[in-house]
């Protein structure tokens, strides 16, 4: 394996894919230096972020839940995948498939962990819980991935304010415009240099 080689990194969606936009965005700008994204997987069939994937000529494939623990492995494989980001991807991995990426797959989450995060807390839920508890800082969070949900090592985190009349998806809005699309890009480097660095 050359040590010149960028770390290949597949990206996990569920949705939209407005955070593997901002993962785009960063390579093009030059902030990706480190790493390749040389796939994309959701496991939602009409999940916007697939058609956004291919319209940047990224490699995009759909893998129903059923499906995920038979194919998931193979399809890194074949990719020759060295990292993984969860970008808004709202399905929990089997256990045996994270232990195959120690360090080498993150996660961005809607809020400070440890606040609101853990089972359930996922996309506007979060922004709910913490309207109702009545924080007034909330923010994202990237951390590792390993087999508690939301349990892994933070690598970055950025806090947003919560203003006065904010409703979930306001919050939701400023959330992911101030702190999300910022620091995962920046996590991702982070990791993907790190990994390069290994092979030199």
């Amino acid at each position: 394996m050359s040590a010149q080689r960028k770390t290949r990194v597949a990206v996990f969606v569920s949705g939209g894919g407005t955070n593997l936009q901002a993962l785009i965005d960063a390579r093009d700008a030059g902030q990706l230096p480190d790493g390749e994204i040389a796939l994309v997987v959701s496991n939602k069939k009409d999940a916007g972020a697939l058609d956004r994937a291919r319209r940047y000529d990224i490699p995009a494939r759909y893998l129903r839940r059923k499906d995920f623990a038979e194919k998931l492995e193979p399809l890194m494989r074949e990719f020759e995948i060295d990292m993984i980001v969860l970008a808004g991807f709202l399905c929990i991995l089997p256990e045996e498939f994270t232990r195959l990426y120690p360090r080498r797959m993150i996660n961005i989450h809607p809020a400070l962990i440890p606040s609101f995060c853990g089972e359930g807390m996922y996309g506007l839920h979060v922004h709910e819980a913490a309207l109702r508890r009545g924080v007034k800082v909330t923010g994202a969070t990237v951390h590792f991935v390993n087999e508690i949900c939301d349990g892994g090592e933070i690598l970055l985190q950025k806090a947003v304010d919560v203003l006065p009349g904010d409703t979930p998806e306001s919050l939701q809005l400023r959330v992911m415009q101030q702190a999300e699309w910022k620091i995962l890009p920046m996590a991702a480097e982070m990791v993907a240099k790190e990994i390069r660095n290994e092979r030199i």
